[in-house]
Formats: structure tokens, C-alpha cells, sequence
């Protein structure tokens, strides 16, 4: 039961990607751009910005509690494990983004020339341009279709490893702050609670000390510098022979 609710919060944690990181765009030509709104000029003084909060010391966890909660959204946006992740479906997501855009602006292409020079071509033109586009258009739907299918089986495979990395670790949170519930914060829906009970920095501090580290780029040693070749000699004049007498 306690690994089910682990999933269902890992899921919402893994499937809250950035804004960019979406389905691509439908293959739908875009609209006559607007006019440009010019930007409102600066102030002549700026307002002055409100200096940081000094940085707090984490809250003590309180002696003899038996209940905590950790934010599994902050444990994928925190840890070393989560941003890989989500930088692999960003990735993805923006590979899919470039192609749908170029199978869009040839569908567009295509598009304008029927609606400029259609009335000027010949029916067999026409006729095969038409076929083009309405080839296109399938081509284009499939190919969202098949994106979202890649990108969503991505989403569920780096979920799946994710959660076999976490689930130990939280378990190993529970057993040494000897506690008898463990709550996600996301789902519980705690409205106030001690700021000592959140044990999120605990599972991020374990699971980046077991993230794998980077392989260490050996040292590339200069090329010793080539022995410098001797000059060729350079003969010496002849000296010319004495007339005969």
C-alpha cells in the first residue's frame, strides 16, 4: 500500500514538467501575426527591489513525533535524479516541437500556394497539389499523435526508475526518525504544520549522495614538442681555381 501511494505521487511530481516540455502544437498554419504593441517606456527611476531574506537554518525535527510528510513535487524539482529527468523529456519534447514545426510550415507552404495560384493552374496541378495537402494534413495528425505516445512512455519509464531509487530511501527516512506515518504532502492536504516535520531535505540529501557520479575526463597531456631537425649545412662557395699560366 505505501509503495501505491508512492507512485501516484511520483507521477504528479514527474508529469508537473516545464511549460515548453508539452504535446507539440497542432500542424495548424498560424494566424496573421498582430501588430506589435511597443513596449512601455522605462521608468526614469526604478523601484527598489526588496533585499533577500536571509537564509534560514533548517527547523529541527520535534523530539517524540511519530508523524512527518515530505513534498515529493520538491523532491523531483530538487534532486540531482529528478532534474535529469525532467532535462530528458525536455529534450524529447523539444525534438518533437522542431520537427511538427517543419512538417507545419511545409503544410503551410502548400497551403498559400493553392489559395494564390490555384485558380491559374491546370486541373492535374491542382489536383496533385490538393493531394499533397490533404497528405500532409494525415502525416501531420499521426505525427502528434505518435509524439504524445513517445513522450508519455518516456514520462512512465523515467517515472518507474525514479520511484525504485526513492522508495528505499524514504523507507530509510521513516525507520531512523522511528515513525509510525509518513504522509505526502501534495495529497494530504496539510494546511499547518511544523516546519520540522518536513523531512523533503532528508530523501534529496540521501538521494543525491547515491546519484551516480559524473566520469572524471582524464587529463589531456600537451604533445611533447618535435625535436628540432639540424639545419641542412650549407655548402661552402667554391673557390675558384688560379688562371694557368
Amino acid at each position: 500500500m505505501r509503495r501505491l501511494a508512492i507512485a501516484a505521487s511520483l507521477a504528479l511530481a514527474l508529469s508537473a514538467v516545464s511549460p515548453s516540455a508539452q504535446a507539440p502544437a497542432p500542424q495548424t498554419p498560424p494566424a496573421a501575426p498582430r501588430p506589435a504593441i511597443p513596449a512601455p517606456a522605462p521608468a526614469t527611476t526604478p523601484p527598489a527591489q526588496p533585499a533577500p531574506a536571509a537564509l534560514q537554518a533548517p527547523a529541527p525535527f520535534p523530539a517524540g513525533a511519530k508523524i512527518a510528510y515530505v513534498d515529493f513535487q520538491r523532491i523531483a524539482a530538487e534532486s540531482i535524479e529528478g532534474q535529469s529527468s525532467s532535462a530528458k523529456i525536455n529534450a524529447l519534447v523539444s525534438k518533437k516541437q522542431v520537427e511538427g514545426s517543419e512538417k507545419a510550415k511545409q503544410l503551410q507552404l502548400n497551403q498559400q500556394k493553392l489559395a494564390q495560384s490555384g485558380a491559374v493552374m491546370s486541373e492535374a496541378a491542382r489536383t496533385q497539389l490538393e493531394k499533397e495537402i490533404e497528405k500532409q494534413t494525415r502525416e501531420g495528425e499521426r505525427f502528434q499523435q505518435d509524439a504524445q505516445a513517445e513522450i508519455n512512455e518516456l514520462q512512465q519509464e523515467l517515472q518507474l526508475e525514479f520511484q525504485k531509487r526513492i522508495t528505499p530511501i524514504v523507507q530509510q527516512v521513516f525507520n531512523e526518525k522511528g515513525l509510525h506515518l509518513l504522509l505526502s504532502r501534495g495529497d494530504a492536504g496539510i494546511v499547518i504544520g511544523d516546519p520540522g516535520l518536513d523531512l523533503t531535505a532528508d530523501v534529496v540529501k540521501k538521494l543525491d549522495a547515491q546519484a551516480p557520479k559524473p566520469a572524471a575526463t582524464p587529463a589531456v597531456r600537451p604533445a611533447a614538442p618535435a625535436a628540432a631537425r639540424p639545419a641542412p649545412a650549407t655548402p661552402a662557395p667554391a673557390t675558384p681555381a688560379p688562371p694557368r699560366p
